[in-house]
């Protein structure tokens, strides 16, 4: 099982460090702006959630590989850019759809791994503190990401973001605690996680608004 989470740390490190390049690379930032940026959503939720749970150093400090990745991820998505940048004009829709399924990916991964270090940590007891880290990890990195980018953060503008990752990290938590195969509750939390940002982003589901007219 240990190998599994390895695996999905890394894909959930690309996916978001892409995600937050591709925002920092549209905001016009320069390259050490674009690395940044890709990093901080990658392993800013992460970090936070190590401090919370008394985790001395956050595991990303014990891990620098991680932060390689996460580096070598976002040089990537700005080299390509750089190179193709008449082209990243033109598709920029596209390149929204794209950086989409990146994001779902990455808050699929992060918040199944955030709710399982609860677990690690021997303290799953408290279903509140679990089912909050699961949702930290996975929406802290994209929060530090709008902040530095200077846009609204996602997570209470954009369809139902905060929501996939509380319905994953709840069902998770659930199959973990009640099936003896972890593997289960992985899989499901993560496409259930994954399903539901794709869907609200194709279908526009959001939350309901308070329309103040100002006039």
């Amino acid at each position: 099982m240990d190998s599994v989470f390895f695996y999905l740390e890394i894909l959930g490190i690309v996916a978001f460090s892409i995600s937050g390049a591709l925002v920092a690379i549209n905001k016009k930032f320069d390259v050490f702006g674009v690395v940044i940026v890709g990093v901080v959503t990658a392993v800013g939720g992460g970090v936070v959630r190590d401090i919370i749970i008394g985790k001395f150093p956050p595991t990303i400090f014990s891990n620098v590989y991680l932060i390689i990745i996460s580096v070598v991820a976002s040089l990537c998505a700005f080299i390509l850019a750089y190179i193709k940048r008449d082209k990243f004009l033109i598709i920029q829709s596209k390149i929204e759809t794209v950086n989409n399924y990146f994001d779902a990916v990455g808050l699929a991964v992060f918040t199944i791994m955030g709710v399982e270090s609860v677990f690690t940590r021997g303290l799953s007891s408290n279903i509140l503190l679990s089912i909050s880290m699961g949702v930290l990890t996975g929406v802290g990195g994209g929060v530090m990401r709008d902040v530095l980018t200077g846009s609204s953060p996602y997570i209470f503008t954009k369809h139902i973001y905060a929501i996939a990752s509380i319905s994953g990290a709840c069902v998770f938590y659930a199959l973990r605690i009640y099936v003896f195969y972890p593997i289960v509750g992985t899989i499901v939390g993560t496409v259930l996680i994954f399903v539901l940002r794709i869907l609200a982003t194709k279908y526009l589901w959001k939350l309901p608004k308070a329309h103040i007219d100002e006039k």
